[in-house]
């Protein structure tokens, strides 16, 4: 009996088309009561800073704004995707993926895709609340268009990573709270107000260049060279967050 040949393979970017559509419409059934948790997490930590942080146009107003929207992102993006791998990984759930003619890269960055561009209403909502709040000005709010898929990317591809890597589901929950925690401290308080040792902690979070972009455009007369600059950085490190989920997931998978 001659042997038929496999099925050829999915090319990457009609694999990563397949994969994000499923796990949006997945995300969107399971996670929309988490999105609510994080936006109204992130509009409380506003209203709570508002009762040490004045109003108006200052570095401080600005930096809780935009670090309370892009926190929606990191607690999606990071947190939750650490766990959905976590938990993929020690339920032998990337065997299946093993087994599907579909490149490591495309369920690795469909995933992370679908998981950053679900937080686009609760970073709106929150950012808008935000200005409105602090009273700063919201025609920069457009950034958003950019801020969110390259901190999405950087966030998400660094979640992917960490459920992946992590040798056991609790340990990559736990990382993914933490890396929570540290979007929570060091993207909401002012960059100025922290002691220099926490500002290159901060630097090494690929999180922060979007705060900071975001930030930028929301003052009364933005500087486009620094918001293209945070931008770029930010693009640079999601493209290399990326690349280590997709390095991550052909590990795990075969072993």
């Amino acid at each position: 009996m001659s042997a038929h040949p496999l099925a050829p393979g999915v090319g990457v970017w009609p694999a990563l088309g397949a994969v994000y559509r499923a796990q949006l419409s997945r995300a969107r059934v399971a996670r929309i009561p988490l999105l609510f948790v994080a936006t109204f997490q992130s509009i409380g930590i506003m209203i709570l800073m508002r009762g040490v942080v004045d109003g108006g146009e200052g570095e401080e107003a600005r930096a809780v704004v935009a670090g309370s929207a892009v926190l929606v992102v990191a607690f999606v993006a990071l947190n939750l995707l650490a766990q959905y791998f976590g938990q993929l990984r020690a339920a032998g759930g990337l065997d299946h993926y093993a087994t599907l003619p579909v490149p490591a890269a495309a369920v690795a960055l469909g995933t992370a895709a679908a998981y950053a561009s679900f937080t686009v209403p609760g970073v709106v909502v929150t950012a808008v609340a935000g200005g409105l709040l602090y009273q700063l000005p919201l025609g920069g709010l457009w950034v958003l268009l950019a801020v969110v898929p390259l901190a999405g990317a950087a966030l998400a591809g660094l979640g992917a990573a960490l459920g992946l890597l992590a040798p056991r589901a609790e340990l990559a929950t736990l990382c993914g709270q933490l890396g929570m925690s540290a979007a929570l401290l060091l993207g909401v308080l002012p960059e100025g107000r922290l002691p220099e040792p926490v500002r290159l902690l901060r630097d090494l979070l690929p999180s922060s260049y979007g705060v900071d972009a975001l930030a930028v455009a929301l003052g009364p007369r933005p500087d486009w060279g620094s918001v293209v600059a945070n931008l770029a950085v930010c693009a640079g490190v999601g493209a290399a967050a990326l690349a280590l989920a997709t390095w991550a997931y052909r590990r795990a998978a075969l072993r």
